[in-house]
């Protein structure tokens, strides 16, 4: 199964504020710190803060941070949420998709459990177990 870009970098983003679960975010200072595009990055932590997992706060002093504790969020409650209008393939689509071996196909089931397995797999591992810790800031010589 492959995720979506949008899902990757929110997991990253994700793994970073529980790494510092007590702390609050700039969008510019994740996006900088992880190479990723402002913009897509506000996209992201729109839909995390709709979906949940984090709260913003607008202003001066403001940022976002885990609405739970790291602990508290699986991998794959994030992945369903992000995911959850992506169709692994096309006759998983919610209007079925063009596929012509739907009425007899034996491919669509195997598929299926693959991806419960793979989802439940990602059930099993918190926020907490993959944290992104700070880097060390540099030590300036004196």
């Amino acid at each position: 199964m492959r995720l979506t870009l949008f899902t990757d970098f929110a997991l990253r983003a994700l793994m970073r504020l529980a790494g510092e679960p007590t702390r609050s975010f700039a969008t510019s200072e994740i996006a900088a710190e992880f190479g990723i595009s402002r913009n897509h990055l506000a996209k992201i932590v729109r839909n995390l803060a709709d979906s949940g997992f984090i709260i913003t706060q607008r202003g001066a002093g403001g940022g976002f941070a885990l609405a739970r504790p790291p602990q508290a969020i699986t991998l794959g409650e994030v992945v369903r949420a992000l995911e959850n209008d992506q169709a692994l393939v096309e006759c998983f689509r919610e209007d079925g998709g063009a596929c012509v071996l739907t009425p007899r196909c034996r491919l669509k089931g195997r598929l299926a459990a693959a991806r419960e397995a793979f989802l439940r797999e990602l059930d099993a591992t918190t926020l907490a177990e993959c944290a992104y810790p700070a880097r060390p800031k540099a030590v300036r010589p004196i």
